[in-house]
């Protein structure tokens, strides 16, 4: 019962941090017009990488980030800016749309030219922040935590319980990148290029308030060593 408790409480958690119907469409408009198989292996590369991202977090997280002196505000500052550039770039893009044919003609041109640069891409900004930012990875080390107990089995059971639950939201995002350019094809192009825009603009915005909150938890880290304790 407890590895299904894990499993929710990791699920429900890591769901909307990731969300992978909106990093798929961030990941659409940056890789643009490039073959549907092209597409599938991506998703399948960065979902994998995904994996292996939290997977590494949620077991050497905590001992990475005491190794090299790394707080949580600085990873949500850090992150926070890197999310709320792509969102700019985003924001700032080309509204062309290029037709269905003349996007298939470049894309059998390009196809092996599309590999290269895109696996250059896979971990950073595909896997990192754009599929699991600073938002997850905190998530991570707070899922983990939670699932540490003195007790081997119970401690092995909370870890496997939070792992399904990144295998399964991973697998979300593989069959929502893999199929997004059919999706787009069915869907009016100025339909499309609202619904980038928006998600543009909430990505800048996610950004901003992982900044915010690196920078409000710092202020208030400095409060308490200043001897400021928030009272009258």
């Amino acid at each position: 019962m407890q590895i299904w408790k894990a499993f929710f409480i990791a699920f429900s958690t890591l769901l909307p941090m990731i969300a992978p119907m909106g990093a798929s469409l961030q990941i659409f408009t940056l890789v643009g017009l490039v073959p549907d198989p092209t597409y599938r292996i991506l998703a399948r590369r960065i979902a994998i990488n995904n994996i292996i991202l939290l997977s590494i977090v949620e077991v050497l997280g905590s001992a990475i980030l005491t190794f090299f002196g790394i707080s949580i505000p600085i990873i949500e500052i850090a992150g926070g800016g890197v999310i709320a550039a792509i969102g700019w770039r985003i924001l700032h893009q080309s509204d062309e749309i290029p037709s269905t044919g003349a996007k298939n003609a470049a894309a059998r041109g390009s196809e092996e030219r599309n590999m290269i640069t895109l696996s250059q891409q896979m971990f950073y900004p595909f896997t990192f922040p754009i599929l699991s930012g600073p938002g997850a990875i905190v998530a991570m080390l707070t899922l983990s935590a939670r699932a540490s107990s003195p007790s081997v089995s119970a401690n092995l059971i909370g870890h496997i319980g939070i792992f399904v639950a990144v295998v399964i939201v991973s697998a979300m995002f593989y069959f929502c990148c893999a199929y997004a350019p059919k999706l787009a094809q069915h869907v009016d192009p100025s339909t499309v290029q609202v619904s980038l825009r928006l998600i543009s603009f909430i990505t800048l915005a996610i950004g901003i308030q992982f900044i915010s909150n690196g920078v409000n938890a710092l202020l208030i880290s400095v409060g308490h060593s200043l001897g400021f304790t928030g009272r009258p």
